[in-house]
C-alpha cells in the first residue's frame, strides 16, 4: 500500500526510537514538571508539529538539500543553535522580583511552550537527515509516488512519537507532585534553561 513494504516493522523500529530518550523527550518532561501535565502536553504537540515540517521537507526533497549542501545544513543548524541558546541563557539570567521569589514562578503561557517544542524540533537538521536515512527504507523503489509514502510513514512515526511523548508528559507531572520533588520543582525555570544551553551546545557540535 502507497509503495510502503514491512510497515509492522517500521512501526516497531520507530517505537523503539521514540521511547529513546533525547532532547524532545527532555524538554517535555521539564515543561510537565514545572508547569504541569497541561503544558508538557503541549510541548509534546508543539515537538509533533515540528516534525511535520521536516515529513513535507522530506516528501518534497528539501532535506536530501540540506543533507547533500554544507551551507544549507550550517544555516539550519546555526538557526537552531541560535535560538535554543538565547533562550536558555533567558531562563537562567532572569532575577525573579521579590513578589516572585516568594511564591512560585507563573508557568509559561502555553502558546510560548507549543513554540518552543516546535522550534526546538524544526531546527534541529538531524531530525531532517534522519527521515531521509529512516523512511526510504521502507519505501519499494519502484513505488509510483514516493513522496506520498514519506508523508504516510512519517505520519505514522509522528503520531506514535507525540502519543509517547503524551505519555511522558503525564508520567512527570505525576512524578513532579511528589513531596521529595518540592524543591527541584522550585528551580525547573533554571533546569530548563541549562537544557536549552546544552542542547544548542550539542547542535552547535553537530555535523552532517
Amino acid at each position: 500500500m502507497f509503495g510502503i513494504h514491512d510497515l509492522w516493522l517500521f512501526v516497531l523500529a520507530g517505537l523503539l526510537l521514540n521511547i529513546t530518550p533525547g532532547p524532545d523527550m527532555a524538554l517535555v518532561m521539564a515543561r510537565s514538571m514545572r508547569d504541569g501535565a497541561r503544558a508538557g502536553a503541549v510541548a509534546a504537540l508543539g515537538v509533533g508539529a515540528g516534525a511535520f515540517v521536516h515529513i513535507a521537507a522530506a516528501a518534497i526533497g528539501l532535506s536530501l538539500i540540506i543533507a547533500q549542501s554544507a551551507l544549507a545544513f550550517a544555516i539550519v543548524k546555526w538557526l537552531g543553535v541560535a535560538y535554543l541558546v538565547v533562550t536558555g541563557l533567558r531562563l537562567l539570567l532572569a532575577r525573579p522580583s521579590l513578589a516572585e521569589a516568594a511564591a512560585a514562578a507563573p508557568p509559561a503561557s502555553l502558546g510560548a511552550v507549543f513554540a518552543q517544542g516546535f522550534l526546538t524540533n524544526a531546527l534541529n537538521p538531524k531530525v531532517a537527515l534522519f527521515f531521509l536515512a529512516f523512511l526510504p527504507q521502507f519505501i519499494d523503489p519502484a513505488a509510483s509516488d514516493k513522496a506520498l509514502a514519506f508523508v504516510v510513514l512519517g505520519l505514522v512515526f509522528n503520531v506514535n512519537g507525540t502519543l509517547v511523548n503524551l505519555a511522558v508528559a503525564l508520567a512527570a507531572a505525576r512524578l513532579a507532585a511528589l513531596s521529595s520533588f518540592a524543591v527541584i520543582r522550585s528551580r525547573l525555570d533554571k533546569v530548563l534553561g541549562a537544557l536549552f544551553v546544552g542542547l544548542g551546545a550539542r547542535l552547535a557540535f553537530t555535523n552532517p
